[in-house]
Formats: C-alpha cells, structure tokens, sequence
C-alpha cells in the first residue's frame, strides 16, 4: 500500500487517535480509589493504598454550609463503626457558595473544635469545574470509575467505596450520614 500527501498524513492522524484511545483505555482499565496520592490537612502526601481493605467513605465538607452539622453525624458514624474496617475522608472544598473559605489550618481548627472530629482530613481540593481535583474526576466520572457518574452537586455529597478500592454507590448531600444505606453497608 503506497501512501502519499494527504492519504500518509491522514492515515497517520487516524493511527495517533486510535492508538491515544487504546493507550487512555489501558491506563485507566485497572484504575481505583487506591491508585490515588492526596495530601492531608496537615500538608503531608498521603497514598490512598493505605486504606486497603477498609470501607470508605468519602464526603466533601464545608464550614459554612447548612449541611455543616453533618460533620457531628460522621463523626459519630466514624466513632461507631471505624477502625481496622472502615474509616471516613474528609475533602474540604469551596466549590458552592464559597462556603469554605478558611485556609487548612482554619478548617482543621474549626472541625475539632465545633465537631471534635477525629477522621482523616486531607487539604483542601476542588471537586468541579477546570481545576477538579484527579481523584474527584475519578469518583465523578464512568470512563474513570467504571461504575457512575456522579457530578457533585452539594457540600457533603457522600461516595462509598469498597475494600478493594471500588466506588460502590453515591449518597446526595442532604441525606444523613447515617442513612439506612451506609448503615446496611457498614453493617455487613
């Protein structure tokens, strides 16, 4: 087969795009919850893999929100059902309404002191929009998953993820942390 002019430069165009699919595919095949690095609260780089074998649930917080009381609830969850088979991720964002303005420190200030809560917090992130955090884009989007997609509509949009690393199911920002479905899960 003789290619010439625009018949070489298109075939070539053709075989990038096929092959940039097949490579994005591929790396994104076997991708999970613990594949991730996220920094803490405290500034420290964290790899997800630690959380191997635990339930997690991932919430993304804010201090000025009417949802804000739900950090008492996750705490309490946390308190209840955390330990070797299950802990809770804390994600602080100032996505809607701005509603967490405060630097780490401030937010890390404020959950212990109104909340005492002891779950990890890790920094503060984006969750939507051009500067989405690459784990949020993960929880967020099917191609990345695997399972859903899952925009994050609110303040404490809540994501469960299995032992394995796997997102299982999306909790909507209004329901309590203690819905019949986290509990079942935790439960079992």
């Amino acid at each position: 087969m003789k290619l010439t002019g625009k018949k070489t430069l298109k075939y070539l165009l053709v075989l990038f795009i096929t092959t940039t699919t097949l490579m994005k595919a591929l790396a994104q095949e076997n991708k999970n919850f613990h594949d991730f690095t996220v920094e803490t609260i405290d500034g420290k780089q964290i790899a997800l893999s630690e959380f191997k074998g635990k339930k997690i649930l991932v919430v993304n917080t804010a201090s000025k929100c009417g949802f804000t009381p739900q950090y008492a609830e996750l705490q309490k969850l946390y308190e209840e059902y955390g330990g070797d088979k299950f802990t809770i991720i804390g994600f602080p964002a100032n996505n809607f309404l701005k509603q967490e303005p405060g630097s780490n420190e401030e937010i890390k200030t404020f959950c212990e002191i109104n909340y005492g809560v002891t779950f990890p917090m890790m920094a503060k992130i984006s969750v939507k929009g051009k500067d989405i955090n690459p784990l949020y884009s993960w929880l967020t989007n099917k191609e990345l998953n695997g399972v859903m997609d899952a925009e994050v509509k609110w303040n404490f949009q809540k994501f469960m993820i299995d032992e394995n690393g796997n997102l299982l199911d999306v909790i909507p920002p209004r329901e309590s942390p203690y819905t019949d479905k986290i509990v079942t899960w935790l439960s079992n």
